[in-house]
């Protein structure tokens, strides 16, 4: 974990691969940050355990709630990296029908609007291309407008693209870590209303361009 931005409300830090974002069993980085704090710490939003990056979390109720609220509304931005395999298009909007297996852990694309069943939406461009004879790979930047569960795992899988490291959604290339980071978050303070925006890279930087 490598804290970002810290002050009397709220705490901005970096999630790494394999560590859950919320409580669960075991180790997770809401049990890092209360360790750290010495007190109760409050998630608004989440991460998927393999995704790493970019997280904001309360240190008060009052933050949590006004914090929920942008999430609510929108006003919390979030921006991904991620490296997909094939070549998709150089730009685009998605929109799906989702629904997610808590029992299998698993999102899968829906035909209809039914129990359980969630709109996603996202868009999405291509910063830079790699690869031949059979493994092209694609590095793409990622808005999310709804923030469904895998929802850009599932999205880009469901297309012939999965990403990179994701053997639950298809990829087979042997590679142990997800490439999926969030590298752009921005949200208005809790207490002051002032927009903070902080932005990271990840490890897998497709051939080391920005």
């Amino acid at each position: 974990m490598e804290l970002l931005f810290e002050d009397d409300v709220l705490l901005v830090c970096l999630k790494p691969a394999g560590l859950l974002s919320q409580a669960g069993a075991g180790e997770s980085l809401l049990s890092l940050l209360e360790a750290y704090t010495g007190g109760e710490v409050y998630p608004v939003h989440r991460l998927d355990k393999e995704t790493s990056g970019l997280m904001v979390y309360a240190k008060t109720k009052a933050a949590a709630a006004a914090l929920s609220e942008s999430v609510r509304e929108g006003r919390l931005e979030k921006t991904y990296l991620c490296v997909c395999h094939g070549t998709p298009p150089e730009a685009g909007e998605w929109t799906d029908l989702l629904f997610h297996d808590e029992k299998r852990n698993k999102t899968y694309v829906a035909n209809r609007l039914r129990r359980g069943v969630k709109e996603a939406k996202l868009a999405f461009s291509v910063l830079s291309r790699s690869g031949e004879n059979g493994d092209t790979r694609a590095l793409c930047r990622v808005r999310l407008f709804t923030g469904r569960t895998h929802q850009i795992r599932v999205q880009f899988a469901s297309r012939g693209f999965p990403l990179v490291g994701d053997r639950k959604y298809g990829a087979r290339d042997g590679e142990k870590r997800l490439a999926l980071f969030c590298a752009f978050l921005a949200f208005p303070h809790p207490a002051t209303g002032e927009r903070l925006v902080f932005t990271a890279e990840p490890e897998f930087l497709l051939n080391d361009e920005r």
